[in-house]
């Protein structure tokens, strides 16, 4: 007697966002199934692995983030291209502290000379953070938008109260979106709404339900990462967008992948437990439902890398 069929039958799909422009574009998305699951549907395209870069040197990172880079984080353009060339990155992710009245409270100016200086050097797509100041990045990130036009990059973050400037910039200039909310299904959903019914494409939305490191609330923001990816597979439109996930921000500033040995010396060294606190991170929230991951520590993005590799059957 032949066994009864147990797979799903799914309504939806996940939406195809495209990243950059010419040979050097990538696009996410597109699953029709839960991750890896492909005897019930397609995973036409891989997670990609971006990595992170400031528009000013960082003075807080552990020195385990900051000796794969040394000599070249006063330089933008050279520490893009070092994690492009040296650390395979897929897409680089500038994020602009610098202009955070906190961190410098830096001008427009500055923003729009790193930006420029690293789209004109990289042949990867490329995704601009703002400073999550909501004055300073409404002045900012259209003047950044604009800068870029043509180059079709992804810009962030949008979220339930503060969209529309954003959502104009990128509607004019003919960039992709982030739209950002707090780890909850609803708020993201309705900034979704919020987005498109200001006229922005679905198809050209990035999620970013807020992620976290491993062992902070982590089992919690896989529930919400699955559950929006099960709406959409049932039919959610508006949870179709993929997911974006901020991994190396997340788990650089937990004590578990900083701690220095002489403060913890039960814990391991940390040059070998902190990028292994990125990795389980990353490949945890690559298994509900993760399209893109941030990531920061070249040893957690080879590891990363490897595991969709085996799990794409793409060597």
């Amino acid at each position: 007697m032949p066994l009864p069929d147990v797979t799903e039958k799914w309504s939806g799909s996940i939406n195809e966002v495209v990243l950059g422009t010419g040979e050097g574009s990538i696009t996410v998305g597109g699953q029709s199934t839960l991750p890896f699951l492909d005897f019930e549907g397609a995973t036409p395209n891989k997670t990609i692995v971006a990595m992170e870069i400031l528009d000013t040197a960082p003075t807080e990172w552990s020195e385990v983030t900051t000796d794969p880079f040394d000599g070249v984080m006063n330089d933008p353009v050279e520490w893009a291209q070092k994690c492009i060339e040296d650390y395979g990155a897929e897409m680089i992710c500038v994020s602009l502290n610098g202009i955070h009245p906190d961190f410098g409270d830096l001008p427009a100016e500055h923003a729009l000379k790193v930006v420029d200086s690293v789209a004109n050097a990289i042949d990867v797509p490329l995704m601009i953070w703002g400073s999550g100041n909501a004055d300073k990045d409404n002045t900012v990130m259209p003047l950044v938008a604009e800068a870029l036009k043509g180059k079709n990059a992804l810009l962030g973050s949008a979220d339930e109260g503060n969209y529309k400037t954003l959502v104009a910039a990128c509607q004019m200039a003919g960039h992709n979106i982030i739209t950002e909310s707090p780890c909850d299904i609803n708020i993201a959903k309705q900034v979704n709404i919020l987005v498109t019914d200001d006229g922005f494409p679905l198809d050209r939305i990035v999620m970013y339900p807020t992620t976290g490191a491993l062992g902070y609330g982590f089992e919690y923001i896989y529930t919400i990462i699955e559950r929006g990816r099960l709406a959409a597979l049932s039919g959610d439109k508006m949870m179709s967008p993929p997911v974006i996930c901020r991994v190396g921000p997340e788990v650089w500033r937990v004590k578990e992948a900083t701690a220095p040995l002489a403060d913890q010396p039960n814990w391991g060294d940390p040059s070998e437990r902190g990028p292994m606190w990125e990795s389980l991170t990353a490949g945890t929230l690559l298994m509900c439902g993760g399209d893109i991951m941030i990531m920061r520590h070249p040893q957690a993005v080879k590891n990363m890398k490897q595991l969709i590799g085996e799990l794409m059957n793409v060597g």
